[in-house]
């Protein structure tokens, strides 16, 4: 019995240097997600508390409020994609490209400029006068920077959404967009050759009712 008691107070003393080492590595870690000295020192804690909660119970039949199972380290290390040395690998090395097309119609050129110019507008000092928004493109160009830039700043009634496609491709380098102009529309949504299409979305815009109705006859 005194050795098992020896051994109770051995794997105690192992949680209480574990929860410390686990505290220093995340006061360290500073708030980074996926920090390894955090995800090792979270492991040596775990098996700390699975041993001193299985030595508690076999001494004297309690538990632990600690509802925790024994991780494998180098499992835990593969799952996780980490490697000997605390560096992080990743066992899928690929780069995900997700390619956007949507056509718009313009119904008013004079009331799609209105609307970019007050969005304009609204980016700037009141004291500032803006200079006005020259054609469609700028308009819409205008209307991307002063949303989040994805295509959600464009669902505005000044313009009618098209037919559009989404595309998901495995690429092996992401896109490097010093190596082609300002003025390129092709080089960077060009797919290069290792590429794999994962899937292709087609989007159709809805109508309304009344207008199916119409189309219907």
């Amino acid at each position: 019995m005194t050795d098992q008691h020896g051994e109770l107070d051995a794997a105690l003393e192992q949680v209480i240097d574990a929860a410390r080492a686990h505290l220093a590595a995340v006061r360290a870690a500073q708030g980074r997600i996926d920090d390894d000295a955090v995800w090792q020192a979270y492991v040596a804690l775990n098996n700390a508390s699975f041993g001193y909660d299985e030595r508690l119970l076999d001494a004297f039949g309690e538990v632990t409020p600690w509802d925790v199972e024994s991780i494998d380290p180098d499992e835990a290390d593969e799952r996780f994609g980490a490697v000997e040395g605390g560096e992080p690998t990743d066992p899928h090395p690929r780069v995900i490209s997700v390619r956007q097309r949507r056509d718009y119609r313009v119904p008013s050129i004079a009331a799609l400029l209105r609307v970019a110019e007050v969005a304009r507008r609204e980016g700037i000092p009141e004291d500032d006068e803006p200079a006005p928004v020259e054609g469609v493109g700028e308009a819409v160009l205008e209307l991307l920077q002063s949303g989040d830039g994805s295509l959600s700043a464009l669902d505005v009634p000044e313009l009618e959404p098209l037919d559009g496609v989404v595309m998901v491709s495995e690429v092996g380098t992401p896109v490097d967009l010093e190596s082609f102009d300002d003025d390129d529309p092709v080089g960077p949504f060009q797919p290069a050759v290792d590429d794999r299409l994962v899937g292709r979305l087609d989007e159709h815009p809805f109508l309304d009712l009344d207008e199916e109705h119409d189309h219907a006859h």
